[in-house]
């Protein structure tokens, strides 16, 4: 449990650490590799690479999300910050008009610190950026505004796990709740589903230094959420995913405590039948196989086991 808990954030603003953290990622926008990509494009001239996006964030949509893990809902919601575009692509995402097609619209800094505030004066219990990986400089900018106008709620990043340790360094002392992916363990699916072969070793390097920052989740007596790390794990149809991999990797090298969320919800989107093995859903079989290799694994702290 964690008493008189402040946002991490906090005290990195009052250190002055926050505002060098901002300079720091514009820094890296001018030549761009923020993300694993390296792009090395000028997104303060406006110039993209794959996550089409330039010196401004562009966002979706924002709202108080009930569909979330039980410590980030509570009775409020958790405050979603749905950004636009991706750094990953994969073919089957959920969201493909938002990751792929990019729906939505660009915003300032002042109105992304807006609404973060907005969703705190709805009573939400975090704020919940979605997809951050590609504007992790614009999130601290806008940041740093909410702060000086009250913002005093966790911050939750919650990625796909595509993250460059070298960004998340950045976001020490930053962010609050680290939520990532762990989407693949075998380099060849990572390859034909996102053009990412090093998925698998990126997204073991980011967990570690994820739970390097903030540990096991933390929740409190009224069962929210406060720090801490979460895994989501979308389980794939044909052992795809390679969960029990996944599994044995985050008991044995991240923390047998580690909360994680096996999901069932795999459904053929995009251009997922362009994968073989990905063009049916999930059934409640393979499902069932996935939870029973993870308990086997050691992964106790879920919402299923």
């Amino acid at each position: 449990m964690i008493e008189n808990f402040e946002p991490a954030y906090l005290k990195t603003a009052r250190d002055g650490l926050l505002s060098k953290k901002i300079e720091a990622g514009r820094a890296v926008l001018r030549n761009c590799v923020l993300c694993p990509r390296k792009c090395g494009i000028d997104r303060l001239a406006n110039e993209t690479g794959i996550c089409k996006t330039g010196h401004q964030a562009v966002v979706s949509s924002i709202h108080a999300h009930f569909g979330e893990e039980a410590p980030l809902v509570g009775e409020n919601g958790s405050g979603t910050v749905f950004f636009t575009h991706c750094n990953l692509m994969c073919n089957f995402c959920q969201n493909y008009d938002i990751s792929h097609e990019g729906y939505g619209r660009q915003v300032s800094d002042e109105e992304l610190a807006s609404m973060m505030l907005s969703l705190q004066a709805k009573g939400c219990h975090n704020i919940n950026l979605v997809t951050p990986t590609h504007v992790v400089p614009q999130i601290l900018s806008s940041l740093e505004i909410a702060i000086d106008k009250g913002l005093t709620i966790p911050l939750v990043y919650n990625s796909s796990g595509y993250d460059a340790v070298s960004t998340l360094k950045l976001l020490d002392g930053v962010i609050d709740i680290y939520m990532p992916d762990f989407k693949f363990w075998d380099t060849k699916i990572a390859d034909v589903t996102c053009s990412a072969p090093d998925y698998p070793e990126i997204a073991r390097q980011a967990v570690l230094e994820m739970h390097r920052q903030v540990g096991d989740l933390v929740i409190d007596e009224a069962g929210i959420a406060r720090r801490g790390l979460l895994i989501r794990h979308l389980v794939l149809p044909e052992t795809l995913a390679g969960t029990r991999d996944i599994m044995n990797f985050i008991h044995d090298a991240v923390s047998p405590n580690t909360y994680v969320n096996i999901m069932s919800q795999y459904r053929p989107c995009g251009k997922a039948h362009k994968t073989p093995g990905l063009s049916q859903p999930l059934s409640s079989q393979e499902y069932k196989q996935a939870l029973q290799a993870a308990k086997e694994e050691g992964i106790t702290r879920t919402d299923h086991l």
